[in-house]
This record gives C-alpha cells, sequence and structure tokens, in this order.
C-alpha cells in the first residue's frame, strides 16, 4: 500500500515530494506545464509553419493554461488559508461538527448515487479555532466525494485512542481524473491535508488500486493541560 497522491521523486536531488511542504508541491508540479507552454511558443516563432501547426500549437497552449490555472487556484487557496491567524481557539465538540457536514453533503452524494455514512459514538471534544476545522472538514469530504465512485460507499468512523480523536474516511477510488494526480480533486486533499496540519494534527492518506483512504489524528481537549475537566461540561 502506497501513500497517495503522492507526486514521485525529485529527480535533481532524489528527494521523495512527501516530504515537501504541500506549497512545494504545488510549485513544482506547476513548472512541468509552464515549460511545456514556453517550449511549444518558443517552436511556433522560430519559423514559418503551416496554418495547422498553429492551431495545434493554440489548442495545446490552452490546455497547459487551464493545466496552471488549477494549480494556481489551489496556491492561492492554500496561501489564503495560511495567512489567516488561528488566535480564536475554543472548545469544539468534533463529532457534532462531522454530523452537521455530512448533513450538509448529503444532496452531492445523492446526486451522485453515493451512501455517505458517519459512525460517531463517543464524544470528540478538541480545541481548535472552530471556522477552521469546518472549512478543512468540508474540504476533506468534497475532495473524497468527488473522487469516490458513483454507485458505492463513503465511510467515515470516529474514535478515541489514548489522548486523541481519531478521524477515518474510506471510499473506492473512482476513473483516476485528467490529469492527475494534478487534477482539481486530488488537489483538494492536498489542501485538506494542509489544513489539518496547521491544526495540529497527524495526516495520513494512503490508497490501493481500488481503494482510498484517510486518517486524522487530532489531540481530545481533555488532555491539553490548560483545559479542565470543568470546562467540558458546558458544550452541547
Amino acid at each position: 500500500m502506497s501513500a497517495g497522491p503522492r507526486f514521485g521523486t525529485d529527480s535533481a536531488n532524489g528527494r521523495s515530494t512527501k516530504e515537501r511542504s504541500p506549497l512545494a508541491q504545488l510549485l513544482h508540479a506547476l513548472n512541468q506545464p509552464l515549460t511545456g507552454l514556453q517550449c511549444s511558443l518558443e517552436l511556433a516563432v522560430a519559423g514559418p509553419r503551416p496554418t495547422e501547426h498553429y492551431i495545434r500549437t493554440l489548442r495545446e497552449s490552452l490546455e497547459l493554461t487551464a493545466r496552471m490555472r488549477v494549480l494556481v487556484e489551489a496556491v492561492r487557496e492554500l496561501t489564503d488559508a495560511q495567512q489567516c491567524r488561528l488566535d480564536n481557539p475554543e472548545l469544539v465538540r468534533l463529532d457534532a461538527l462531522l454530523h452537521d457536514t455530512v448533513d450538509d453533503l448529503r444532496p452531492a452524494a445523492e446526486a451522485k448515487n453515493l451512501h455517505l455514512s458517519l459512525v460517531a459514538r463517543d464524544p470528540l471534544t478538541v480545541r481548535s479555532d472552530r471556522k477552521h476545522l469546518e472549512s478543512i472538514v468540508f474540504r476533506l469530504l468534497e475532495s473524497a466525494l468527488s473522487l469516490a465512485q458513483e454507485g458505492t460507499s463513503l465511510q467515515m468512523v470516529t474514535t478515541t485512542s489514548q489522548d486523541n480523536a481519531w478521524i477515518l474516511v474510506s471510499w473506492s477510488r473512482g476513473p483516476r481524473p485528467e490529469q492527475s494526480p494534478f487534477s482539481r480533486q486530488e488537489l483538494g486533499l492536498l489542501i485538506a491535508e494542509a489544513g489539518w496540519k496547521r491544526a495540529g494534527a497527524q495526516w495520513t492518506l494512503t490508497s490501493t488500486d481500488s481503494t482510498q483512504s484517510c486518517s486524522v489524528q487530532l489531540p481530545l481537549a481533555c488532555f491539553l493541560p490548560h483545559v479542565h475537566s470543568a470546562d467540558l461540561g458546558d458544550l452541547p
């Protein structure tokens, strides 16, 4: 089983892209279509060419530009999120937040004939910025839905282990998206990964030929030294 989506190995220094930050991965991915566009345009102006050649060059250039647009949008979303201050930590019932997000996305799942299920029996109280958590939970599930095979199930299970809350999301993989692993859907997972890590979570994404799963591990609030058990009693 291999972690994915990952972007291979940097031949220049032998460093796996798994070690790069999400932003570094996006910038590295942007280099390929940008180089291709430059080469295509340089060949087009190198000398007289048949009309068909210029038409083909324009079409290829538009395709490369579209690829760069997707990557630039991802870079912008990532950098905008990183610039937002997370200075309003509060006690959040993560299990309730997951239920709300699943309810919000259920119509999208039904439109794709996907069965969306959540098993969250235990309360998961964490200390984090609520808006940031809402954003990354939505981003994770939205991306997973877009990657899942129609007519299958997307399952989310939560549990606790020692001093951590665990979230496991798994789904059957649909057809490989165009421009994979730099498709809009897979880049959504990369952005979700960056958001969870910024929230202090550990993130693991694994893939097989038929399935994909993501696990998130976040400290429970009751095990943080500055949170007292009395503070948890006021939560719904």
